[in-house]
């Protein structure tokens, strides 16, 4: 009787502890929606500052837009640490001759590295944003970058995206 008791009391402390990760996520992924959703306000905030407003209130605006920029930043961070398993990928094999080299926005990729085998498909499972027609997101090594696939320029790009 003394072991059931002992059983059953550690399974109720196990089962909570276990149910707060699964939400610590939820309300971090809400949190990232909710800093994106400030930002957007924030920039619309800044445009009418500056087609209306004075010195001080497009500099307030501004500085409005920089801290939701970092709040989206540090919730996207804390979204990425909270679902490590979600960006953990198979190790990346590049095309023939493939030597990884830091990219930036302006890059010129060959069409061999954004072909159909390196796109990612699934953007929103990784929160990002819709590609524009004509581009996608392509795995390069452990960074993700958006391609314009007539031109073969990186759109933008965010290193170390993968684990």
């Amino acid at each position: 009787m003394r072991k059931f008791l002992t059983a059953a009391i550690a399974a109720s402390v196990a089962l909570p502890a276990l149910a707060v990760p699964t939400m610590a996520s939820a309300q971090s992924a809400r949190e990232v929606r909710e800093s994106a959703r400030d930002l957007r306000e924030d920039r619309r905030d800044l445009r009418q500052a500056q087609r209306h407003g004075d010195r001080h209130d497009v500099r307030e605006a501004r500085r409005d837009v920089r801290d939701s920029r970092q709040e989206l930043r540090e919730d996207w961070r804390d979204y990425r640490r909270s679902n490590r398993q979600a960006f953990k990928r198979p190790a990346y094999v590049g095309p023939r001759g493939y030597a990884y080299r830091p990219v930036a926005v302006g890059h010129r990729f060959e069409r061999s590295y954004y072909g159909d085998r390196y796109w990612v498909r699934d953007y929103s499972r990784y929160r990002l944003p819709a590609p524009r027609a004509g581009h996608r997101w392509v795995r390069y090594g452990n960074d993700v970058v958006m391609v314009n696939v007539r031109t073969g320029r990186v759109v933008n790009a965010y290193s170390g995206f993968f684990w």
